[in-house]
């Protein structure tokens, strides 16, 4: 039987794991708008959240956990019609994996620490650049200001747009 802090610590890595599904799903769409100067940026994004999402899960199991599943569709924060909302749609996508990895952050410890330390630190930095500018606490004072419904799952398989 795992302790409580194996408990939080599953906790968090099941909530970074859904993060990065939503993530994933959300540069699918950044992808198909965004501009094409900047559809490189948005690959490298995708590709790293994909890396992370696959690490995760190989963690949840080695720590006997199933994985989050992804959802078919997740609801979108607000409409993407054009690349100007693409970006805006990246730079919230970053800022709650940052989020999500603040949590891992103070969940975990020793080199699984310094991992979610880097994942933060790396979502804040694409923040920045989708965004144009930063925060000060990155992860921290977006949470408090921000829903988290990009992560949820939304019940059709169609996307909001």
């Amino acid at each position: 039987m795992a302790d409580k802090g194996d408990k939080q610590l599953l906790s968090a890595l099941q909530a970074a794991l859904a993060a990065e599904h939503a993530a994933v799903y959300g540069y699918g769409v950044v992808g198909g708008r965004i501009s094409e100067s900047r559809r490189p940026e948005a690959r490298t994004a995708y590709d790293s959240h994909r890396a992370r999402r696959d690490d995760l899960r190989r963690t949840v199991r080695d720590l006997d956990g199933e994985p989050e599943p992804s959802a078919g569709a997740y609801a979108l924060p607000f409409p993407v019609p054009d690349s100007a909302a693409a970006a805006r749609l990246a730079a919230d996508i970053e800022d709650r994996v940052a989020g999500v990895y603040s949590d891992l952050v103070r969940a975990s410890e020793g080199a699984r620490r310094r991992g979610a330390a880097d994942a933060l630190r790396e979502a804040a930095v694409r923040a920045v650049r989708w965004r144009g500018g930063s925060v000060a606490f990155p992860g921290l004072a977006e949470r408090s200001a921000a829903p988290q419904a990009s992560a949820t799952p939304q019940a059709s398989a169609t996307p909001q747009a």
